[in-house]
């Protein structure tokens, strides 16, 4: 083989190899040989030798000579002559390193998708504009917003104008997004819409290919296959896409010229990358936006607390409906305690339906509507308490939780359960409560089979729809029905809006130990009763809650903004996020010693506990917890100041620990949205 000698001009190429390991996140130099000049060039893949191995690495900067003093090893190949890593990409890379104490190559695993040689064989030349036909989109939705019309005007003028738009129950958030984006794309400019799911993601397709074709919409989602998903990034990158949408990875899309920067519903976990550095698709989306000078919407039917921050800072500007408009669209919503909606049998047998909730179904099925059912959890009867004192039911001997086992006949069938432990499967025949000591029990949770199977009873000749778990249906047929479906599976009706809207056992969502149950459980109302139709044409929201909860009055006054402006005071007042910028490290004791002697925090910082990682918590790797302890948290807060400043010190305190080898598993989350 030849021996290498340096291309002519800028001999030196800084590169950064996809290590992954933090103390090697860092770009390192390399010589380009002349038979390779004309092909190296910033923002490609090419492979280098790194401490004896071949590793892919991108190329940051062609460069005249290097800092390094000694000998420089040749760049070995070019993988590809495409520019994935452009400058500006490059750029968001690194804000999110630094915000996230993330390693750069974790982040470009996550925007990049990996090569395949066969897409880059496709047809990137054609314009977007070939590529089909689009029709003038019709952006009257926007009007029936305050300060809507002007909203749209700025961003068509390409004026930077950023909103948290807070959609009008009844109505449909994809259109008018759909519209506005075609009108961003004929004039020129790009769009990046991120969703949460696939659901939401088909939504929002079939609103854009009612005005453009199906050419000109850019899809990225982690559903598609190698080729596909690297295909269309390529069309991104070279300049031909302008509309994509997509779920968390299309926030990386390179689309040039962006131009509005989209996101839906930024409450949704979905939202939040499972891997390190467990990036929020919300800070990807602001992050661009300011990065690109590109107009943003964080929409969605309520408002996270981390978006009336934004709002409050004056980043963000509110864009709400009229109120003539949310009067016209919201359902009625009546809260009936706690225990109001009761599904129980009468002295013959029969499963009766009382009072307000009774009356919703009977007179929407009357009127040949759907009713949604949302309930906390599927299956049948996850808990039981006892009839008196409302004590949780336990086992005698594991004190395990109680419950009602499906009957061999299925869900439909009459034959009676017997109380069982969920634990230990102990069947309790002859349970008292051991607090009062009465025998009598009833449901204090009904999974989503046990209520379909009573509410069926209650309406014996309606059809009965189950929607979650493993089996979420998109939509149903507009006609009577009785739905029952877990928070974020309910089915919209084809062509219409259901008649009444069942919210059951609201105090498991309420009453769970997290920072968010409020934010939560309030979406997962607002994202059933939004499907309602209006109570003008009779639809009603029946809410087993107290009616005195705060919680209960914003729904009931669709009064999301203020919903959020109190869900951020009180996080200001307890001093967690997105108040203060904080971090959740996770790791055996000794691990979370070293870790915080090494690192250097900001001034004033917090350190809390350690204390026992939430239930339902692991650590990421193994190791021997007998000889090390069990798994423990630190929650490390810091005052208000610069985001970045509390994941720099982690990310640097990481490189130190990964120097200096140390192989017990280590979890750093910044601004987590759970805390248990």
């Amino acid at each position: 083989m030849p021996k290498n000698t340096p291309a002519p001009t800028k001999p030196v190429v800084r590169v950064l190899p996809l290590l992954r390991v933090a103390h090697l996140d860092r770009p390192f130099d390399y010589c380009v040989p002349e038979r390779l000049h004309e092909q190296v060039r910033p923002g490609i893949r090419v492979r280098v030798r790194f401490n004896g191995t071949t590793q892919d690495a991108l190329v940051i900067e062609r460069r005249e000579q290097s800092d390094f003093t000694g000998e420089l090893l040749y760049i070995t190949d070019v993988v590809s002559p495409f520019v994935v890593y452009p400058k500006l990409l490059r750029d968001l890379v690194e804000s999110l390193a630094d915000r996230y104490a993330g390693t750069r190559s974790d982040i470009v695993r996550l925007a990049i998708p990996p090569r395949n040689g066969k897409a880059e064989e496709s047809d990137f030349d054609t314009p977007w504009e070939e590529l089909g036909t689009a029709s003038e989109p019709d952006l009257s939705a926007w009007a029936t917003y305050a300060h809507g019309q002007s909203f749209v005007d700025a961003v068509l003028k390409e004026t930077i104008a950023r909103a948290a738009w807070q959609v009008t129950p009844g109505t449909s958030w994809a259109r008018p997004l759909a519209a506005l984006a075609t009108k961003v794309a004929l004039g020129g400019g790009g769009v990046v819409m991120v969703v949460p799911n696939q659901r939401d993601l088909d939504q929002l397709e079939a609103a854009l290919r009612e005005l453009v074709s199906a050419k000109q919409i850019t899809v990225l989602a982690n559903s598609l296959g190698a080729q596909a998903r690297y295909r269309r990034y390529l069309s991104a990158v070279t300049g031909q896409a302008r509309i994509v949408i997509g779920t968390r990875s299309a926030a990386f899309a390179p689309v040039d010229n962006l131009q509005l920067a989209v996101i839906f519903d930024d409450g949704d976990d979905s939202l939040v990358e499972p891997h390190k550095p467990y990036i929020h698709t919300r800070e990807v989306i602001t992050t661009r936006s300011a990065m690109e000078k590109a107009s943003l919407i964080i929409a969605g039917y309520t408002r996270t607390a981390e978006t009336q921050l934004l709002v409050e800072s004056g980043w963000l500007h509110d864009l709400v409906g009229e109120e003539k408009s949310i009067l016209a669209n919201r359902p009625d919503i009546v809260a009936v305690g706690q225990y109001g909606v009761d599904l129980a049998r009468d002295e013959n047998g029969t499963v009766r339906l009382q009072g307000p909730a009774y009356k919703a179904v009977r007179s929407a099925l009357d009127r040949d509507q759907s009713v949604v059912v949302q309930v906390p959890r599927k299956g049948y009867v996850p808990v039981l308490s006892c009839s008196s004192c409302k004590k949780p039911a336990r086992c005698r001997a594991c004190n395990g939780p109680l419950g009602f086992p499906p009957s061999s006949g299925g869900p439909s069938s009459n034959v009676a359960s017997v109380p069982t432990c969920a634990w230990c499967g102990r069947v309790e025949a002859r349970h008292r409560c051991a607090e009062c000591g009465s025998p009598k029990l009833r449901a204090l949770v009904m999974g989503s089979e046990r209520t379909a199977e009573q509410m069926g009873q209650a309406f014996p000749s309606t059809r009965v729809i189950i929607s979650g778990g493993n089996k979420v249906i998109d939509t149903v047929p507009n006609q009577p029905a009785l739905v029952i479906c877990t928070p974020g599976a309910e089915p919209r009706v084809e062509g219409g809006l259901y008649g009444a809207a069942l919210l059951l056992d609201t105090g498991v969502m309420l009453g769970r130990q997290d920072l968010r149950a409020s934010e939560e459980t309030l979406a997962a109302w607002a994202n059933a009763a939004r499907l309602v139709a209006p109570a003008s044409a009779g639809g009603t929201v029946i809410v087993a809650a107290e009616p005195n909860l705060e919680i209960v009055q914003y729904l009931q006054a669709w009064n999301m903004t203020g919903a959020a402006s109190a869900e951020l005071s009180q996080r200001r007042e307890v001093r967690f996020p997105p108040a203060v910028p904080t971090a959740a490290v996770d790791g055996p004791a000794s691990s979370l010693r070293a870790f915080v002697d090494t690192v250097e925090l900001p001034a004033e910082a917090e350190v809390l506990g350690p204390v026992p990682l939430p239930v339902g918590t692991s650590l990421p790797g193994e190791y021997d917890e007998a000889k090390f302890g069990p798994a423990q948290r630190l929650i490390i807060r810091t005052p208000p100041g610069p985001r970045a400043a509390l994941g720099k010190a982690l990310r640097k305190a990481l490189a130190l620990r990964a120097g200096r080898k140390e192989d017990l598993p280590l979890r750093v989350q910044v601004d987590p949205i759970h805390f248990g």
